[in-house]
C-alpha cells in the first residue's frame, strides 16, 4: 500500500532516509546525508540541494540507496540532486583575485 504523498514534510521524509541509511550500514552516505538540510518535495520529486561538489558526487553514487529508502517509506518519489553554485558578482571575483595577489593592502569600499 502506497502512502499518500500529499502534505508530507520534506524534513520528516529526509530524516527517515537518513535513518534507513544508518540501519542498513551505509556509513559514508548516512554521514553525508545527515548534514543535508536543503531538501524539497516538488510534485513527484524529492529535490536534494548540495552546496559542495564532493557531496554532490557522493549523492549521485548513492542515488539508488536513497530511492530504496524512499520506497521503504512507501513513497514513490523520483530523486533529483542539484549542485548549488555560489553566485558571486564579477566585482566580488575581481576583489578576491586582487586580494590573492596583493593581500591585505586591497580594501573594499
Amino acid at each position: 500500500m502506497e502512502k499518500s504523498q500529499t502534505n508530507l514534510s520534506p524534513r520528516t521524509v529526509w530524516g527517515k532516509v537518513v535513518l534507513y541509511l544508518k540501519e542498513h550500514h551505509m556509513v559514508a552516505l548516512h554521514v553525508a546525508c545527515g548534514d543535508i538540510t536543503d531538501v524539497e518535495i516538488d510534485g513527484q520529486n524529492i529535490v536534494i540541494n548540495a552546496k559542495d561538489g564532493m557531496l554532490f558526487n557522493l549523492l549521485l553514487e548513492g542515488k539508488r540507496e536513497i530511492e530504496s529508502a524512499l520506497r521503504w517509506q512507501g513513497l514513490d518519489y523520483a530523486v533529483k540532486i542539484n549542485l548549488l553554485t555560489d553566485e558571486k558578482s564579477e566585482a566580488d571575483l575581481d576583489y578576491e583575485r586582487l586580494r590573492e595577489i596583493f593581500g591585505d593592502i586591497v580594501k573594499r569600499r
